[in-house]
């Protein structure tokens, strides 16, 4: 026993034995009204660019709270939005009673997280939740204007052009930056009882012009119904599902209804330019309702040679949407599903070289203002790199299938590269279709000739 090697067989047994109890406990279960996990984006995907991920302008929720940029917008601005919060509500309303409120349902806050943050105690952490939802809703619930002093100390919390920017880009884009929903929308409920209309549509109505101005989507989503958004983030990811969410397909064509089919990579833009599969930009919001309502909403045209993509118009801040929108299916994928992956999975393959962009942003189904197509080709490799993505219920599976077919079809393929060689100029082509005129006038010209000499010609 003296031995300093020696082992104790018996605690050692006793606590593996425990730590295999709590390995095979299952996970606690989210609290209600969590429908989105809050969680840090994986080291694979933030490897690529971590300034994608990280506020540079305000710190929302836990995770980026501690900070030492001195960049960050500090409490002093957020207890500027505090007494804007106060003056708009109600008479009776005290900081007391939002205290209150929010002390109960700080057990829930926490749950919403992937994290447990035991660095912070239940002071600073509701501190932390008060103060960041007042910041939000002074900034896009409108709660200001009710205090009737929109001016004041309020316009110095509002900032310039650049800071809006900032601010939006910091609290609508990333995944990280976030807080609980419905702590932002208690706090509306207090402040504001008899606005009519819930925080969600208050603060959707914003979101719904951003996106709209920007031309990613002119969607209007039932955000005030069951469960409702999880956070800021998942408030503008339910502005941007596809029309059609189709089951993908399962089965072979031509075989056994049980084997599975394997789904694979997208081709470039080139490949399938040169099978013979055109580009076209769709229209958002097109007439009688059938039109696109997000950039999501890529289709085949009804005789299946052309793919009809709505316009995406690339710029600075388009590549931190997009990455952040996939970080959070990839945190949530049974709550937020995987569409904006499947379309990001879609667009990096498909626009991965100079000449993919090249292609598309001739076709107008591409826009950007960058110093050249490389710079965007390496941009779009880049977009999808560290995420887990498969076949199941990817929206894009049927068109996928059927541009595929349409590119192993040989004979498609063959009349592709007659086009492109000969017709796409047209002095070749009318040099081809003399060629051919005079082929057939020969051949005429032979057969009459054979039938001259033959028994019984005229």
């Amino acid at each position: 026993m003296a031995d300093a090697h020696a082992v104790d067989i018996e605690s050692l047994a006793r606590q593996l034995r425990e730590d295999m109890a709590a390995a095979d406990a299952p996970p606690a279960p989210l609290a209600s009204g969590c429908p989105i996990v809050i969680a840090q984006v994986g080291e694979l995907t933030r490897n690529v660019d971590p300034a994608e991920y990280v506020p540079q302008h305000v710190a929302i929720g836990p995770y980026h709270r501690t900070t030492d940029s001195p960049h960050l917008a500090r409490d002093d601005e957020k207890l500027r939005c505090l007494a804007a919060v106060m003056s708009a509500a109600t008479a009776g309303m005290t900081l007391e009673v939002y205290l209150d409120e929010l002390a109960r349902i700080e057990a829930r806050a926490r749950s919403c997280y992937a994290h447990t943050f035991e660095h912070l105690d239940g002071a600073e952490f509701v501190r932390m939740l008060l103060l960041d939802t007042c910041y939000l809703l002074v900034r896009f619930g409108r709660l200001a204007a009710r205090s009737g002093n929109a001016g004041g100390e309020v316009s110095a919390a509002r900032g310039g052009a650049m800071e809006s920017v900032a601010v939006v880009r910091d609290t609508l884009y990333l995944a990280e930056n976030q807080i609980p929903f419905f702590v932002v929308d208690m706090v509306y409920r207090l402040t504001a009882p008899d606005a009519g209309v819930s925080a969600a549509d208050a603060i959707a109505a914003y979101v719904r012009e951003l996106l709209r101005r920007q031309l990613y989507s002119v969607s209007t989503p039932a955000v005030a119904a069951p469960p409702g958004p999880g956070n800021l983030l998942h408030l503008l990811h339910m502005h941007l599902t596809p029309v059609a969410l189709s089951p993908p397909c399962t089965t072979v064509a031509g075989a056994g209804s049980g084997k599975r089919r394997r789904f694979g990579r997208w081709r470039t833009a080139t490949e399938y330019h040169c099978a013979g599969v055109g580009f076209r930009p769709r229209p958002l919001g097109g007439k009688g309702g059938g039109g696109a309502r997000s950039i999501l909403d890529v289709r085949l045209d009804a005789r299946g040679g052309v793919l009809e993509m709505p316009r995406l118009n690339l710029d600075a801040e388009t590549w931190r949407l997009l990455r952040n929108l996939t970080a959070l299916e990839q945190s949530n994928p049974a709550a937020a599903g995987s569409h904006v992956t499947a379309y990001c999975v879609f667009v990096s393959q498909m626009a991965c070289t100079a000449r993919d962009v090249e292609l598309l942003s001739r076709r107008g189904v591409i826009a950007h203002g960058m110093g050249s197509h490389g710079e965007v080709a390496e941009l779009f490799a880049d977009l999808c790199k560290g995420v887990v993505f498969g076949a199941d219920g990817n929206y894009l599976h049927a068109t996928w299938l059927a541009v595929e077919g349409r590119f192993r079809s040989r004979p498609r393929r063959w009349a592709a590269w007659l086009m492109l060689k000969y017709f796409s100029n047209p002095w070749l082509a009318v040099g081809l279709a003399a060629a051919a005129v005079g082929l057939v006038c020969t051949v005429v010209q032979a057969v009459y000739s054979v039938l001259s000499y033959a028994p019984g010609g005229t």
